[in-house]
């Protein structure tokens, strides 16, 4: 197979990847891309490949075909902790904190110092200063803070590994609106900043005033693909595969 070859500015290229768990394939050839400071969506109901996309993009799932690249670096087969190192930050899908260490010992727990050439690298101060609340439960166990405060955490545990492109699954889910209201202004700063993103939510209305392009999945294949102003006019996708 010819690698494919990423048109200039783009950070990461997925192309006709494929995925299974055990005998039950998950996708099936899913083809989608981040230029630098980009925002992008993948989209679709439950059980549609989202997650199992981005499992594979941090090896956590083993590709059975396709290619993946990254910064020009080709990750597909990469162990997650070298996809890690080469500047993908991943805010997991239920926060994942860790119970019994202190707001503070998750934050440097995974934390990395190279800034991938950025002027102002994520410190423990900078996160803080995103996060007030968490510099107010910096010595509070992960277990002792509520969901916002952990969905919180999991951003700046990212953070602090000074990403390229930050992964965001579900980081809204079951939160209460003025929660989810300071994590979309955190985003928006991010986004601000020229941090990249993959963000998977199911508000849909919050992630068309935010994000640059949306890749929508149904039954691990993209079944669309465009602009905010496109997902917006396409009332039929929405319906359709998306349940709005």
């Amino acid at each position: 197979m010819t690698p494919h070859t990423p048109t200039p500015g783009q950070l990461l290229s997925v192309r006709n990847l494929c995925a299974a768990y055990g005998p039950a394939q998950a996708l099936f050839g899913v083809s989608f891309d981040v230029a630098e400071g980009e925002v992008v969506t993948l989209l679709g109901r439950n059980g549609m490949g989202r997650s199992t996309t981005v499992k594979c993009l941090f090896g956590l799932l083993p590709a059975t075909s396709g290619e993946m690249q990254f910064a020009g670096t080709s990750t597909t087969g990469m162990p997650s902790h070298r996809v890690a190192r080469l500047g993908l930050g991943l805010v997991p899908e239920g926060r994942q904190v860790f119970a019994n260490l202190s707001v503070e010992e998750n934050l440097v727990a995974t934390a990395r110092a190279t800034a991938h050439g950025r002027a102002r690298p994520w410190t423990l101060e900078r996160v803080y200063g995103m996060f007030p609340r968490l510099r107010e439960r910096r010595g509070n166990l992960g277990s002792q803070l509520s969901g916002g405060e952990q969905q919180m955490l999991a951003i700046g545990r990212a953070l602090m590994t000074n990403p390229r492109l930050l992964v965001l699954d579900e980081a809204t889910e079951g939160l209460a609106p003025l929660v989810r209201a300071e994590i979309w202004e955190a985003l928006a700063a991010l986004k601000a900043e020229g941090l990249a993103q993959i963000v998977i939510d199911k508000n849909v209305g919050a992630v068309m005033r935010f994000a640059d392009r949306h890749f929508v999945l149904e039954k691990g294949r993209v079944v669309w693909s465009g602009d905010s102003a496109a997902l917006r006019d396409d009332t039929r996708v929405v319906s359709q595969y998306l349940g709005v």
